[in-house]
């Protein structure tokens, strides 16, 4: 079940690694191109085994940059395999540059054919004719702007023929990322891109494979190495969340620890009526591990909530005043205010939960919900309270409430690349918090204030989307103040949490509710440890 934790890279990063590896002689162009392009035709044979079978047609669109020119490689190795290609280049063969013009040359010398890359060209060509394979090479990591208008007009030629043909629809492969999509934010730069079925990148994952459009919408995904030095994590890079053994392992139990030396967590609920998410919550942190989890609530909820619980402790808090002795407690590991807490019950109690006390350490403290809206009028309020041990953990109408500014920025349409990406967006919002700020979404980001990042991308392997249920955000908080509880720091425990989150969603599958995802814990956690 688990995997490795792995970098992704923007298009910037990822150019300066070729570069790097060019100009120290490790490598040339050429050769990563054929690799690249090698990669391609491997990766789509694998996915569709019965395109080896012949006769097969396939249409390779090719651009005027590097990506053009592993759609050389591609057409040129398709042809040799016995298929009937023909290219539709954008622009001239002449003003390709140097690698990518010999890989075009090389195609032409083989016998293959250019056409120019209009509609025309295509509907004259494809008349008549079933095409088995589409290739987009057009502009991948590339594209710093949106397509030229007779390119969008050709891809809507395809996407007709596409949609005519139904069923009987030609597959369609992107080599690196599809055209049109920003390879840093994954926002589209033109709509409608060509989908495709099949995304082989190159080397590792971009940002833009796992956000936004390009996440959702980029099909089957392939990483193809093409023999470029792996490189060691750094503080700007951003990396896929993944069941970190050194984290998991804080989770066991030891046998000579009592349920204080496992932490001890503290829940508030809201009143009469309004306690299920906290209880949602608290029942996800006493399943993390968590020694001893109590819920707060006012005198009027405590029937309920005592109706309903067993292994969860319950104590009186009617308000801040009854507060205050909780926190004393030196034993009490963390806070998780929020779910259900209700408006007017987290504007007095937060700033209790908050207040700087005789501790060496900021007592860990996670705000979700309701503890996040009670400040949408004035979040400068609660920014100026937190600390650095706070994580903060909003769906996205809860962040355009704190951060109105940033999340502006990230709902506008993208214009040119690199676009304003969801990464970018939440490391601004951590460093004006101060804190870990942990965006929701099937794309769910992390941040650190000094720009560590990581990200949950729910598709392909990791795709949960039974998890779009009423309260499996309230169990999440409640799986980071678990996390928390055993002591692990909030920026891992926000990761694991989230990781262990998707991974009961999987392990239950449809039908899940929120109730399901706690009890699917043991059994994902017994295959991690055990």
């Amino acid at each position: 079940m688990p995997y490795r934790e792995k970098t992704v890279l923007t298009a910037a990063q990822m150019r300066g690694l070729e570069k790097a590896a060019i100009d120290a002689g490790e490598v040339t162009g050429a050769q990563l191109m054929e690799r690249a392009g090698k990669g391609v035709v491997a990766a789509l044979l694998r996915q569709w085994p019965e395109l080896q079978r012949l006769p097969q047609r396939a249409c390779v669109l090719c651009g005027p940059g590097n990506n053009g020119g592993d759609g050389f490689v591609v057409a040129r190795l398709l042809r040799a395999r016995g298929w009937q290609v023909q290219v539709f280049s954008h622009g001239s063969l002449e003003r390709l540059p140097a690698d990518a013009a010999a890989q075009a040359r090389a195609y032409l010398q083989a016998g293959g054919l250019v056409r120019p890359l209009t509609a025309e060209e295509m509907a004259a060509w494809g008349e008549g004719a079933a095409v088995s394979l589409w290739v987009d090479a057009l502009f991948g990591t590339g594209l710093t702007r949106a397509l030229p208008e007779s390119i969008q007009v050709a891809l809507g030629w395809i996407a007709a023929q596409q949609r005519a043909a139904g069923e009987r629809r030609a597959k369609v492969v992107a080599v690196d990322i599809a055209s049109g999509i920003d390879a840093d934010s994954g926002k589209p730069l033109t709509m409608p891109p060509l989908q495709p079925d099949l995304t082989v990148c190159f080397h590792s994952l971009k940002l833009g494979h796992c956000l936004d459009w390009g996440g959702a919408h980029g099909g089957t995904l392939v990483v193809v190495d093409i023999g470029l030095a792996p490189t060691g994590p750094s503080a700007q890079e951003v990396q896929l969340v993944a069941a970190d053994p050194s984290v998991v392992a804080r989770l066991e139990k030891r046998i000579e620890w009592h349920k204080y030396t496992h932490g001890q967590a503290l829940v508030l609920a809201g009143g009469m009526g309004q306690t299920g998410a906290a209880r949602l919550a608290a029942r996800a942190a006493l399943r993390m591990g968590a020694g001893l989890v109590s819920l707060g609530a006012p005198p009027e909820a405590m029937p309920e909530i005592a109706s309903q619980i067993t292994s969860l402790m319950l104590c009186r808090v009617a308000e801040p005043a009854d507060l205050e002795p909780l926190l004393e407690d030196t034993r009490l590991s963390v806070l998780c205010l929020g779910p259900g807490l209700g408006i007017a019950r987290a504007r007095a109690l937060v700033p209790v939960a908050l207040a700087p006390r005789n501790r060496e350490i900021p007592r860990p403290v996670v705000l979700d919900a309701d503890a996040l809206t009670a400040f949408a009028d004035s979040p400068d309020r609660l920014l100026r309270q937190l600390h650095e041990n706070c994580v903060l953990t909003p769906h996205g109408g809860e962040f355009a409430r704190l951060f109105p500014d940033i999340a502006k920025r990230l709902q506008a349409p993208a214009r040119s690349s690199p676009a304003f990406a969801k990464v970018e967006a939440v490391r601004l919002a951590a460093a004006r918090a101060g804190c870990v700020v942990l965006l929701k979404g099937w794309d769910t980001v992390i941040a650190t204030p000094d720009g560590r990042c990581r990200l949950h991308a729910a598709h392909q392997g990791c795709a949960s989307p039974w998890l779009a249920t009423a309260g499996a955000g309230d169990v999440l908080a409640g799986f980071i103040t678990g996390a928390l509880a055993r002591g692990i720091a909030p920026l891992p425990a926000a990761a694991i949490a989230t990781w262990l989150h998707g991974a009961c969603a999987r392990a239950f599958g449809p039908g899940l509710i929120a109730e399901d995802l706690p009890e699917q814990l043991p059994r994902v956690l017994r295959r991690l440890l055990l």
